[in-house]
């Protein structure tokens, strides 16, 4: 039964690789995949997601809760048989705490970049991407 859902950017490199890459280990089937882009299975099922905020970094429905960013990332870890040392290892005080977010926000900042070094062509998507993909920042002017 799956106890866990990641919603992730169906239409991000780095999150589809994070997809794949869960899914060969999530041997249990323990974790669902959603994509944000469904707009009217996320509604129903996640009202309280702003899709703006979705963008940008992966979130994770387990425990009644929503994690997102590394905190997301961090709870899927702990369902899967081969993510729990990994899943503890981000538990320690200077990883969980400063390091393990920090490395996170560093990533998706410059997916583009690291994309690219690693060969992947993003001509097709680039432009859209880098309007839509970019991380929300908290609003100092909350109307």
């Amino acid at each position: 039964m799956r106890s866990t859902v990641a919603i992730y950017d169906g239409q991000c490199v780095i999150c589809n690789t994070t997809r794949r890459i869960v899914t060969l280990l999530d041997w249990a089937k323990r974790v669902e995949f959603l994509d944000l882009h469904q707009h009217s299975e996320i509604a129903q099922r996640f009202p309280q997601l702003d899709h703006a905020a979705m963008m940008g970094q992966i979130h994770v429905a387990a425990d009644q809760r929503i994690y997102a960013g590394f905190e997301g990332t961090r709870r899927m870890l702990r369902d899967l048989p081969l993510g729990l040392p990994l899943w503890a290892l981000l538990h320690m005080p200077i990883i969980g705490t400063w390091l393990g977010p920090k490395l996170y926000q560093f990533i998706a900042r410059n997916r583009y970049t690291i994309n690219r070094l690693l060969g992947v062509d993003l001509s097709k998507n680039a432009m859209e991407c880098e309007e839509v993909c970019k991380i929300p920042t908290a609003s100092k002017d909350k109307r």
